[in-house]
């Protein structure tokens, strides 16, 4: 199997799943088991928080003993967790299990992302825009799914139980990754061989502060994006919508910037990373308010996918961005770093907007994260030059 097509099925299929078991079912079922909107930013938070401590080494770890090892692991991460989530009858065991089921993404995504990058330098903002992009089919049908399924089923049970149907799936496809990486060398090697060159790689990549402000960038944009699917569920239905109707909300949005990614890492290919990286935080800036104060099904489908254009644009640059500014023996400790600083802003956005909506209510929160997002747009404009020179 070509190992770009192999990658991009099984990112599809482990982001299918995960989105399920987030937006829309998990703000409800946070909820509907007494949860509280500060408790509810949290639970939203918990995986984003376990990718804050986790993918640093996760990335590191893959340079060193492999990225499909690696892979593997995180998929495991995908198809066991998922079956625990009948068994919980409260907030906080639901905020624990959340934590857990974190460790799917934290070891997956940095280095599935290096992977990708890995391929080859040439066409690295397009390709990894169809990689992005691919997670965003399985990320636009795995909330539309899971809404329809908590909708049709009144079952929070059924939702989870199909989830973990979905992550064993995962994990079968990424057995079947091909490993291109070369084995026999890495089998070789001590294990203070293999502790002397993880630390190499995490200071190299310390040693590379552009790779920081990359980061940052993202992590200001998932600042009001993880507060969107944090919150969208519950403003929504407090405005009268149900859970088939926020579905096809957040599927819209997904769906614009699933289209978005290819288009946009190609263009950045041309023209360079930064001013679309510009372009599409002003997208999230201008969205953020227009949803918070939307009250009606046809209001909320013309504002999404603002923010999805938006997202579209800086997402795949980012990644690219980030694959430009490391050597190619450290993508995978550089992705790691990438995906420890998103996760801060991801994490940061659901706590933040949880404490926030209870003091000034919905549109004055989202006001304050698209100013937020504004502000660092500017300072991206005035004081960072872009490292790649546009190419013919």
């Amino acid at each position: 199997m070509n190992a770009f097509v192999a990658i991009l099925f099984a990112s599809l299929l482990s982001r299918l799943g995960y989105q399920m078991a987030r937006s829309p079912v998990l703000p409800s079922f946070a909820a509907d088991l007494g949860a509280l909107p500060e408790l509810i930013g949290i639970i939203v938070a918990a995986s984003t928080i376990t990718g804050v401590f986790v993918k640093l080494p996760a990335g590191a770890l893959s340079d060193v003993l492999g990225k499909k090892r690696m892979m593997v692991l995180g998929a495991l991460f995908f198809a066991l967790p998922p079956f625990l989530y009948p068994f919980v009858h409260d907030a906080w065991s639901l905020l624990a299990l959340r934590f857990v089921h974190g460790f799917a993404t934290a070891i997956f995504s940095p280095v599935a992302s290096a992977y990708v990058a890995g391929l080859a330098e040439r066409g690295r903002g397009a390709r990894l825009g169809w990689f992005s992009s691919a997670n965003d089919i399985g990320a636009t049908a795995g909330p539309l799914i899971g809404g329809f399924v908590l909708y049709f089923t009144a079952s929070y049970s059924v939702t989870y139980l199909t989830v973990g149907a979905l992550g064993v799936l995962t994990f079968i496809v990424v057995l079947l990754l091909p490993d291109l990486e070369r084995t026999a060398a890495r089998e070789a090697k001590t294990f203070a061989a293999r502790a002397a060159e993880f630390r190499q790689g995490v200071a190299e990549v310390f040693k590379t502060p552009p790779i920081f402000v990359a980061a940052g960038i993202e992590a200001v944009m998932y600042l009001g994006y993880g507060a969107f699917l944090g919150f969208l569920p519950i403003y929504a239905k407090k405005v009268g919508l149900n859970e088939a109707e926020i579905a096809i909300i957040l599927g819209a949005q997904l769906a614009v910037a699933m289209a978005a990614k290819p288009i946009t890492g190609r263009v950045s290919d041309r023209v360079g990373r930064i001013p679309v990286i510009v372009i599409g935080l002003l997208l999230c800036a201008t969205a953020l308010p227009l949803i918070f104060r939307s009250e009606s099904l046809t209001a909320f489908v013309l504002a999404a996918p603002l923010l999805g254009l938006g997202v579209g644009a800086v997402t795949p640059v980012t990644n690219a961005l980030i694959a430009d500014l490391a050597s190619a023996r450290r993508l995978g400790a550089a992705m790691g770093v990438f995906g420890t600083v998103w996760d801060i802003g991801e994490a940061a956005g659901p706590m933040i907007a949880g404490f926030l909506i209870g003091r000034l209510g919905y549109a004055a929160t989202f006001d304050v994260l698209a100013a937020i997002t504004a502000a660092v747009t500017l300072g991206l404009i005035a004081l960072v030059r872009d490292p790649k020179h546009a190419r013919p």
